[in-house]
């Protein structure tokens, strides 16, 4: 067996914000019977990623990192996936790509100038900067906590009327009170229209703004990438999340002896599945693998 990524070993968790702190209980992310030992109740992206590469090691997987994999010809039981470096041969193939890569864009002018970023890492280089964060969700709102308590200037934009309800608990009271009492800006109902340097244009709801920003986070959400998925020759279902196509009690794809795992079976829906429930997906996997055999 081996493990092809385009990044390094779990590359997703490696985007993550530093010091993040999963939502989820040591418990729900062990994989493969070994334990996941931590002091904290919720661990945090650098255990997890000490973690995994652990795993990897004690079960000696072969690993193919910094290769991006590019197509998959052939059949079940003699599958031919084309990378950028050559070619591997597999009986079966598990694409478990997650959602983390692929941004959602903003499509406005500006959005690729260097000081916007849709992945937030840490705040202590925004320390007296005027720093603009779009989103309403978990990322956004950390976000924009934690560069306002390492001395940054938040404003954050909402498109709706307010933020999500999905904000964790502990999360959303702690970002409303700071809005309340003005040591985080807010603009709700409101869309970036352009980026400049220094600058951004806003649509609210009293008319076009424009506000300072020496910096912008586009923490907007993210979503599978498609185009890996149509060179697997997986398709997609003609619903609102544009969910790929996998059979629910197998996670088999529309290609015999392709699976899917993971938070890529949500398609757009990138809250259906959690990163827990890719352990699910692979034991119903395995089974079904070995009911085969």
């Amino acid at each position: 067996m081996a493990v092809v990524d385009k990044g390094a070993l779990v590359n997703s968790i490696i985007g993550y914000p530093t010091n993040m702190e999963f939502f989820s209980t040591p418990e729900l992310l062990e994989i493969g019977g070994h334990p996941f030992v931590t002091a904290n109740y919720k661990p945090h992206r650098e255990e997890g990623l000490d973690y995994y590469q652990r795993v990897a090691r004690a079960e000696g997987l072969t690993l193919r990192l910094y290769e991006r994999v590019t197509g998959l010809s052939g059949e079940q039981g003699r599958y031919r996936v084309q990378t950028e470096r050559g070619e591997l041969t597999a009986r079966f193939v598990v694409v478990a790509t997650g959602f983390y890569d692929v941004p959602v864009m903003l499509n406005v002018p500006g959005e690729n100038l260097p000081h916007v970023s849709h992945y937030y890492k840490e705040p202590y280089q925004h320390a007296g900067q005027r720093v603009l964060v779009v989103g309403a969700k978990n990322s956004a709102a950390k976000a924009a906590l934690a560069l306002t308590r390492a001395g940054a200037h938040a404003t954050l934009v909402v498109r709706g009327a307010q933020l999500s309800e999905s904000v964790k608990y502990w999360i959303r009271p702690d970002l409303l009170n700071r809005i309340a009492e003005g040591r985080i800006a807010a603009h709700y109902q409101s869309t970036v229209q352009a980026i400049r340097p220094g600058e951004v244009d806003l649509l609210t709801p009293d008319g076009p703004l424009t506000v300072a920003a020496d910096y912008v986070y586009a923490l907007t959400g993210y979503h599978p990438d498609y185009s890996l998925l149509q060179a697997l020759g997986i398709s997609t279902q003609p619903d609102a999340a544009c969910t790929p196509t996998y059979h629910p009690d197998t996670f088999e794809t529309n290609r015999p002896g392709v699976y899917l795992a993971g938070t890529v079976c949500g398609g757009l829906n990138t809250s259906r599945w959690f990163i827990e429930n890719g352990r699910h997906h692979a034991r119903v996997i395995a089974e079904h693998l070995a009911a085969q055999a």
